[in-house]
């Protein structure tokens, strides 16, 4: 059987609850971490750092992008470590890139990472006018796809982003990692992208991303 050669274990809404780091096994032993966004919840002073120093004591190979319940600190936190994810890429491996974006679209709530489907759709786009030439690519967004198994709330009605379908389904990329929606853990696919929302990071819900023989691959994992 092939190992893998690079794995990542990513996960997201952490909403500053550490449990996670506890419970989610391999998290030292995994060539890096994706998080999907929502660290904090609005980002009181010093909640970014404890979060950022409960991984990096883990493994200090971090991505990481702000959520709706995000402030721009979170952000600018981020980048200070060269770690930010939202509206950058990196090169994973060869030929394989990966590209973020993060907020959510407005909400009942006036969270404070909230932005309109004009600008999750700029954002997308701009992102990816900026990646270059690639052959795979994993999306990682915070809001969930619009009318899918991921961005559901508990009376069935759908919440996700509009923006981020219409995206998936120009671009297909081959794995997209996002979260939002607690309630709605699950995988989908929208054409032939394969989508994942893990949950809560306390609820101990995360995907194992993988590149195996130069081919990017994922798993829901759930404790």
């Amino acid at each position: 059987m092939t190992k893998p050669q690079k794995q990542w274990i990513a996960f997201g809404d952490i909403h500053q609850n550490l449990r996670f780091v506890d419970i989610i096994p391999d998290i030292a032993d995994v060539f890096g971490i994706i998080v999907t966004g929502d660290l904090t919840n609005h980002s009181p002073e010093g909640a970014v750092e404890k979060v950022w120093n409960a991984i990096y004591s883990k493994n200090s190979n971090i991505l990481a992008q702000q959520g709706n319940m995000d402030r721009g600190n979170v952000t600018e936190f981020l980048k200070s470590k060269g770690a930010n994810l939202h509206r950058e890429s990196r090169e994973l491996d060869a030929g394989i890139k990966v590209m973020g974006v993060g907020c959510s679209i407005p909400t009942p709530f006036g969270t404070p990472g909230e932005i309109t489907e004009e600008e999750m759709a700029r954002y997308l786009d701009e992102t990816h006018s900026e990646l270059g030439e690639y052959e795979q690519l994993l999306l990682v967004v915070h809001d969930a796809p619009f009318n899918t198994k991921l961005d559901a709330i508990a009376n069935g009605v759908h919440v996700g982003s509009k923006a981020v379908r219409d995206f998936i389904e120009k671009h297909q990329p081959e794995i997209v990692l996002c979260g939002h929606i607690h309630e709605a853990q699950g995988e989908d696919v929208i054409g032939e992208s394969r989508i994942f929302n893990p949950g809560m990071a306390s609820g101990g819900g995360y995907v194992l991303v993988s590149i195996i023989d130069g081919k990017l691959d994922a798993t829901l994992k759930h404790i």
